[in-house]
C-alpha cells in the first residue's frame, strides 16, 4: 500500500473533512481514502451488487409490485 501526504490543505477544507468523516463514522484518513477512491474509479474489491448498482443507478429506479404471501395450507397427514 502507498502512503500519501497532502500539504497546504486549508483549515476550512480540513474542518469540512473532519465533519464529513464524523458524519460517516470514519476517521479523517478513511474518509479521505474513500473520497479519492470514489474520484478515480471503482475499487477492485467491489461486490457484484455494488458494481451492478453503479452501472444502473444513473438510469433511475423501477417500482415493482410487491406480491402478497398466500398460505400453502396444512401439511398432509402422515401415512402410518
Amino acid at each position: 500500500m502507498a502512503t500519501l501526504t497532502i500539504r497546504k490543505l486549508s483549515d476550512v477544507t480540513k474542518g469540512k473533512l473532519r465533519v464529513r468523516a464524523a458524519e460517516n463514522g470514519r476517521s479523517m484518513e478513511e474518509e479521505a481514502r474513500r473520497i479519492i477512491e470514489d474520484a478515480v474509479g471503482p475499487d477492485d474489491n467491489v461486490s457484484l451488487a455494488e458494481a451492478i448498482h453503479r452501472i444502473f443507478a444513473p438510469l433511475g429506479g423501477v417500482d415493482l409490485e410487491l406480491l402478497t404471501r398466500q398460505s400453502i395450507g396444512e401439511p398432509p397427514d402422515s401415512i402410518a
